[in-house]
Order: C-alpha cells, then sequence, then structure tokens
C-alpha cells in the first residue's frame, strides 16, 4: 500500500503528467454535464417519468435490456433524451466503416501507408462520416422516443412543441449532430493533449456512469422483502471481481512466436545465440486479436431478428428475440460473435505482411523456411488460438444472461458482469495505466503495478 501511496506522489510530482491527467478530467466534466441537457423541444421531466414507466411495465419484454444496452454507452443521455444523445458512437460506426472499406478499396490502403499524411487524411474521411452516420441515426432515434411514448396518456406533455412538426424535426436533428460532433472533439482533444485515447475514454466514463445506480437498485432488492440479504451482495461482489480478473486475462493474453536475426546471429559467429539484448525476440499472437469488435458486429445484427416479431408477434420464439436476456437472443449472440472473431481476426491481422517483414529484415522463426511457410505458420497458429479465444469472448458476452436471475436480480447491474461493457472498461484502464506507466519509466519511477515485479527482476 506505502509502494501505490508513492506512486500516485511521483504521478503528481510530473507536471506534464499531472496536466495532461487534469485535462482529461476537465473534459470527461464537460462531456457529463451536457449529457444532462435535454434537446429544447423536449420536457426532460416528463420523458424520465415516461421513460420509468416504460421501464416498468416491461418495454416490450426488453425492460432495461435493449433500453439500458443503448443507454450504457452514452452515460444515460440517449434515455434522457440529451444533446448528446448518440454520443460517440456514430463515431465508432463510421471508423469501423472506414476500416472495413480499407481492406477493399485502394486508395483507402495507400492512404493507411502513407505515414501521418495518409492517417490525417483517413482521420478526416472519418469525421465527414460521422455526420453522415448521424443524419442517418438522429431521425430513428426521434421516431423511436416519439413511438415509444404513443401509448401514455401524458404523452403530449413531453413536448414543448408538436412532435409532427418540421419544428421540432429539424431543429433536433441539427442539436443531435452537433452534439455527436462535439463528443468527437473531446475525445479527440483527450488523445492530444490529454492522457490514454480519448474516445474510448468517453464510452468508458458512460458506462461506468450508471454503474453507482445500478449497484443501489441491486443492493436494495437483494437487502429488501424477498431477497437474499447482504451476504448476496458480498457473494455478487467476489465473483464481479473474478470476471475482471478473466476479463484482464483475456484481454492481455498472447501467444509468443520465437524469431532469430540470422543476419546478426552469424555476424557473433553462430545462429543459436540470443542476441539483441533487451530487444523483444518472438511476435506477440494475441488470444483475442478482435477485441470487442465481434461483440459490436454481432450487436449490430440482433437488431433484424427482433424486426420478425413485428411480422408475427404472436411467434412466442421470435419475441424472444427482443429481451437480450432470453436462451433465443444469446444463442444466436454467442454464435455471431465466434464467427465475427474469425473474420475480424482474419482481416486485421496480414499474416503474408508480417512474413514478408519478416524476411526483409532478415528474421526467420526457427525450423520454419521465410515466406509462404512461415505465412501459412503463423496462420496456423493464429486460427488454433483464435478458437478458445472465440469461445471465451463468446461466454463472456452472454454472462450478464446467465447471472441474471440465479445471482443477479436486477438487469442493469447483470450487464456490468461481462459483454462489451466490461472489456472496454477493462481495456481502455489497461491502456491508459500504460501511458502512464511510460511517464513514469522514463523518469526513472516504478511505474502503477510494477514495483514489485521491479523488486523481484532485482532480487535474481
Amino acid at each position: 500500500m506505502k509502494g501505490f501511496i508513492q506512486t500516485l506522489k511521483n504521478i503528481w510530482s510530473l507536471k506534464e503528467l499531472r496536466e495532461k491527467i487534469l485535462f482529461t478530467l476537465g473534459m470527461i466534466l464537460v462531456y457529463r454535464f451536457a449529457t444532462f441537457i435535454s434537446l429544447p423541444a423536449i420536457n426532460l421531466s416528463e420523458v424520465g417519468d415516461l421513460l420509468e414507466n416504460y421501464k416498468n411495465q416491461g418495454g416490450n419484454n426488453q425492460g432495461a435490456g435493449l433500453l439500458g444496452l443503448l443507454s450504457s454507452f452514452t452515460g444515460g443521455a440517449f434515455a434522457n433524451a440529451s444533446i448528446m444523445a448518440l454520443g460517440i458512437m456514430p463515431y465508432i460506426s463510421a471508423s469501423i466503416i472506414v476500416q472495413l472499406m480499407g481492406m477493399a478499396i485502394p486508395y483507402l490502403q495507400k492512404l493507411q501507408k502513407d505515414g501521418e499524411s495518409g492517417r490525417n487524411t483517413l482521420n478526416q474521411i472519418t469525421r465527414w462520416l460521422t455526420i453522415a452516420v448521424c443524419l442517418v441515426q438522429a431521425p430513428s432515434y426521434l421516431t423511436s422516443i416519439t413511438t415509444m411514448f404513443l401509448p401514455y396518456a401524458q404523452f403530449s406533455q413531453a413536448y414543448y412543441v408538436e412532435p409532427n412538426s418540421i419544428m421540432f424535426w429539424l431543429p433536433s436533428i441539427v442539436i443531435l449532430v452537433a452534439g455527436s460532433v462535439f463528443a468527437m472533439w473531446l475525445g479527440e482533444k483527450i488523445t492530444d493533449k490529454g492522457i490514454g485515447n480519448g474516445i474510448s475514454i468517453l464510452i468508458m466514463v458512460g458506462i461506468l456512469a450508471g454503474l453507482p445506480q445500478a449497484f443501489v437498485q441491486e443492493y436494495v432488492t437483494q437487502t429488501g422483502a424477498g431477497g437474499a440479504g447482504a451476504i448476496m451482495i458480498l457473494i455478487e461482489i467476489l465473483f464481479w471481481m473474478f470476471v475482471v480478473l478473466l476479463a484482464i486475462i483475456l484481454s492481455v493474453a498472447v501467444r509468443k512466436i520465437p524469431i532469430q536475426y540470422v543476419s546478426r546471429a552469424q555476424a557473433r559467429g553462430g545462429v543459436n545465440k540470443n542476441l539483441m539484448q533487451g530487444a523483444r525476440q518472438w511476435i506477440p499472437l494475441k488470444v483475442n486479436a478482435a477485441g470487442v469488435m465481434p461483440i459490436i458486429f454481432a450487436q449490430a445484427l440482433m437488431f433484424v431478428p427482433g424486426l420478425l416479431t413485428k411480422v408475427d408477434d404472436s411467434n412466442t420464439f421470435f419475441a424472444g428475440f427482443q429481451n437480450v436476456f432470453s436462451w433465443q437472443y444469446n444463442v444466436l449472440f454467442g454464435l455471431l460473435i465466434i464467427i465475427f472473431t474469425f473474420f475480424y481476426t482474419a482481416i486485421t491481422i496480414p499474416v503474408n505482411q508480417m512474413a514478408d517483414d519478416l524476411k526483409r529484415n532478415g528474421g526467420l522463426i526457427p525450423k520454419i523456411r521465410p515466406g509462404k511457410e512461415t505465412a501459412d505458420y503463423l496462420d496456423d497458429i493464429l486460427s488454433k488460438i483464435t478458437l478458445p479465444g472465440s469461445i471465451f469472448l463468446a461466454i463472456f458476452a452472454v454472462l450478464p444472461a446467465l447471472v441474471y436471475g440465479w445471482l443477479v436480480e436486477t438487469q442493469n447491474f447483470a450487464l456490468f458482469f461481462g459483454g462489451t461493457s466490461l472489456l472496454i472498461m477493462v481495456g481502455v484502464t489497461l491502456d491508459t495505466v500504460q501511458q502512464i506507466n511510460t511517464y513514469l519509466l522514463n523518469h526513472h519511477y516504478d511505474g502503477l503495478m510494477q514495483s514489485k515485479l521491479s523488486r523481484t527482476t532485482n532480487q535474481s
């Protein structure tokens, strides 16, 4: 504990790092403040009451499930009809589109290889595409909140102007687009002048914003009449910490492929010597190279089966796809995640390029010939580690549905026991801690969670 406190003092003593952290916290505060500003045409107090009624009455068999899932990434702004209701998600969608198009469009492939100037052009393309995505999502969002409130008698009191008029639609769409662009700008400023990846941090903040309320609801339910008591809360916390540990393992697990640099080895008199002391002598292939992208892709497609209910609302099987905690939803969800994990890993890990780079730099994998044989070997290893990684990721994604009912009593709290939310929180935290460690180690300080490791190394 003393070492951790000393590390915090070291962080505060570095002026540059301190200013970056304070700037990041300031931008987060601005973002959170903006999420509580409602659209000018919306009566926020009435909207809150209508949303609460919607959740309490089941929300078309979704309850807090699908609505909570969409709202969690915006810190509640989606459910509060805020100017930041679309949040940073249009930018994420645009980034995914540009990344996938880069696999097929030669012009984008060229930009990816042009260094800093190419990245700047790609960023500009992503920004313009973000606005296009917003222009599609904003009307869809306004349509969803207006149709959602139609069954309630106080529907007309939720708006200051007629919801079907141009005075409602035009200003609301412009403000929603501006709010999303503002969130994108905040994220980029955090990346440039703050600490960590700004876009990812804003998503994590939106997710964490709902954690205290979800925990309080779970505590009240468990300690109230019919609940299991405070001991169950303790069990839930311990299990959640175990799940977080598994998420960390999934995020950092790699398969190390040893490599040798033949030309440098021969210069020292033998290919079996370990040269370049302190340099990385292996290729790290991540067990979960796709990250959370397969879950995001799968969630985007999971809205399609739910539309089948509108065709035949008497079919209970199709109706299950509207509930994110049903077995129908989660079986299909898990299968899609496994498929997308293989797909995304295949298009983002260029084994042929890796093999060519090794050959060009005089590197080789022991007992494997350079060139095509090396590419085939890397592809085979990648396929073998991706299978268990994809299964683990699928289990992680459906874990909220597994714990809901037998361990966790409230849906909002169950969503934090896995899925995209927890993986994003763990991934962003690890990335931010790594950046802080870099600053500390450059100034000859032990990094966060590095003190014990350093002492153990010195003793050995």
